[in-house]
């Protein structure tokens, strides 16, 4: 079977609901943008050090705050139990404890809301039979890895309840990777729907290939990226090291990048080396995304210019604001930007792949 007959083929099966697949990427978009707003609360929540503030996991009773003087003090006294409490917040009022709870609430609220804005709607839009067939699987293990994401993120939380007075790196990448791939697939397929199955892309095959082929490598790469910040918040790395853009004197191989041991260990808790890695791959970014920038300016592909455009303006504005937030020691307000603007580059990566998939092989229902 040719490319063009499974073009059509795919138009005539997959148009068969625009309206309807309209409307459902408009949900979908608007689960993406509360995911969005749940990572910059979520960064705010660490940088403000109050991720510790609850130390018990009620998915249903949490749901609402204390409601009195009493438990108030209860949740305080719980609090006073763990090792934060006693190396870094010792005399703390309860006041002062209020504010650190209100942000960890305000962020398991939102995991809370985030779930019943997906479940409703799809219950709704499955009642109504307004959702393709092949895509009600789908989008039910985006609900299940929803609930995943919930009790990974009390896995992390314990871990700072015990020996640590922060939670373990690892596992906040863990908790923020798994985010972003139910954000970057959530968009993915709204895009999907939202798309006219009768659009094509213009280009030719060769060149589309290898451009669509280089398009997910850089989601793949952003990714990767994404993953050594996180360990960068983790270990607290940038509040070190607050020169650009030499560390340690130097541009390359600073002294005391591998002096942990095992040598391995140094990637994940040598805070020079947890930092200087992900100023490396910055700068590898910056350049792979400008050399397809410039492979898709040369190519003609019209219609994925703009996405081009909004990918490079994304990332040098990101690669700005990082350098901003290391030489400032890390403002709460920038930092919590930089985490945010790390969600705007992945959809921006996400949106042009998107531009250079064909039709046949966007993998969801189009209208």
């Amino acid at each position: 079977m040719t490319v063009q007959s499974i073009d059509t083929a795919s138009s005539s099966h997959l148009g068969a609901k625009p309206e309807a697949n309209r409307r459902i990427a408009v949900w979908l978009f608007g689960v993406a943008a509360l995911i969005f707003v749940m990572v910059v609360v979520g960064g705010l929540t660490r940088l403000t050090e109050s991720g510790l503030s609850i130390t018990e996991w009620k998915p249903v009773t949490g749901a609402l705050p204390p409601l009195s003087q009493t438990d108030w003090q209860r949740e305080f006294d719980l609090y006073k139990q763990i090792p934060q409490y006693a190396a870094l917040n010792k005399g703390m009022s309860l006041s002062e404890f209020k504010q650190i709870y209100w942000w960890e609430w305000a962020h398991r609220l939102l995991g809370r809301l985030i779930g019943f804005a997906f479940l409703i709607p799809f219950l709704w839009f499955v009642a109504t039979k307004k959702v393709e067939r092949a895509l009600v699987p789908r989008l039910a293990i985006l609900f299940v890895l929803g609930g995943l994401q919930g009790a990974l993120g009390w896995w992390m939380v314990k871990s700072g309840l015990v020996h640590r007075t922060e939670v373990s790196q690892y596992r906040l990448a863990a908790h923020l990777t798994l985010a972003l791939i139910l954000f970057a697939y959530i968009f993915w397929t709204g895009l999907s729907l939202w798309r006219s199955s009768r659009e094509a892309v213009s280009r030719a095959p060769e060149a589309g290939q290898g451009l669509s082929t280089a398009a997910r490598w850089l989601i793949a790469a952003f990714f990767f990226q994404i993953v050594l910040g996180a360990f960068v918040a983790g270990t607290r790395a940038g509040f070190i090291h607050n020169t650009w853009p030499l560390i340690q004197g130097a541009f390359f191989a600073p002294e005391g990048l591998f002096h942990l041991q095992p040598w391995w260990s140094n990637f994940f808790e040598n805070l020079l080396t947890v930092q200087y890695q992900h100023r490396m791959v910055a700068y590898a970014l910056v350049i792979l995304t400008g050399w397809h920038w410039w492979r898709v300016r040369a190519s003609g592909v019209r219609e994925a210019m703009l996405s081009a455009n909004c990918l490079l303006a994304a990332l040098l504005g990101q690669a700005a604001l990082g350098i901003a937030t290391l030489v400032m020691v890390v403002p709460i307000p920038m930092g919590a930007a930089h985490q945010g603007g790390a969600v705007i580059l992945l959809a921006a990566a996400v949106w042009h792949a998107h531009r250079l998939t064909p039709s046949a092989r966007l993998g969801v229902a189009t209208g």
